[in-house]
């Protein structure tokens, strides 16, 4: 991999850029808060060479999520369905919306 191409994924959401350190210190969590959220299957970080868990931006933003509404005193379990479902969702909204985009270009007259 050249320098152009590490220096190209920066801008990458999910690139697995941060160490479980790092992102915990990032978030004001623990490591074990981490591996919580991975257990119940909320977000798996990539995996190293070495073995050491690698977590992307877009994870971390999910952790985030996660993180405040355990801190709101939903437990992690909880919390991390909560999460699942809205995005969820999230994604039958978009898809509901572009079949109404479809449905409504079929439907519209033809311009003269």
């Amino acid at each position: 991999m050249t320098a152009e191409d590490s220096f190209g994924r920066l801008d990458d959401d999910d690139y697995p850029a941060y160490t479980m350190g790092r992102a915990a210190e990032m978030l004001g969590t623990t490591q074990g808060f981490l591996r919580a959220i991975g257990e119940a299957r909320l977000i798996t970080p990539l995996r190293s060479e070495g073995g050491h868990r690698r977590y992307s931006r877009y994870q971390l933003r999910i952790a985030a999520r996660a993180r405040e509404l355990v801190d709101q005193g939903t437990p992690i379990e909880a919390a991390c369905r909560i999460i699942i479902l809205e995005d969820q969702l999230e994604e039958a909204q978009r898809i509901n919306a572009e079949y109404r985009r479809t449905a409504e270009s079929v439907n519209s007259p033809p311009e003269v």
